[in-house]
């Protein structure tokens, strides 16, 4: 197998970013989300660049790496929750750019990040309950939990959309 220097030393130094990011997610707590959200894109740029498996592989040595430099390993169970809703949308895409005869593409697309994204929050929120919330909550609260996840979801879309389109698009040029 060929790989690219090119390849190999961008997809190292966003790696080593995905990492520092992770770690300051830990050090800087007001920033939590943000910072892993900002590690989660950089599988979106590796899989825009060099594909679903250059994507999938950067993934996986992200959270690896990510579990043995992070001091708190949950801050790594989320950006991994994030980097695979990340990957699987762009696969999604990937699929549906192959169907270009297929009516409602957009629709599944928006679908397919919703069914995605609930793979991974609804059992994190039903199953591992206990350790999300100090004490036990009503119904109510769930309903508001699992509604508030889904536009959150929708707020988490939205920003990556905007760093692939302007920020990397801008940076893009001077890198590759």
């Amino acid at each position: 197998m060929h790989v690219k220097a090119k390849t190999v030393a961008l997809g190292g130094l966003l790696l080593a970013l995905t990492v520092v990011f992770m770690a300051l997610g830990s050090i800087i707590e007001t920033s939590t989300l943000f910072l892993l959200a900002a590690a989660s894109f950089f599988v979106g740029i590796v899989v825009r660049e060099f594909g679903l498996k250059a994507g999938g592989t950067f993934y996986l040595a992200a959270v690896l790496l990510g579990f043995i430099t992070a001091p708190n390993k949950f801050y790594v169970v989320t950006f991994s929750a994030m980097g695979f809703y990340i990957w699987g949308i762009e696969a999604v895409w990937r699929w549906l750019e192959k169907r270009s005869g297929m009516t409602g593409r957009h629709t599944v697309f928006w679908i397919s990040k919703y069914v995605i994204f609930n793979i991974v929050y609804l059992p994190v929120v039903f199953i591992f309950r206990e350790l999300l919330f100090a004490r036990a909550i009503s119904g109510m609260v769930m309903a508001g939990v699992v509604i508030g996840g889904q536009v959150c979801l929708f707020i988490y879309d939205r920003a990556y959309d905007y760093v692939q389109a302007h920020i990397w698009g801008k940076i893009r040029g001077r890198v590759l």
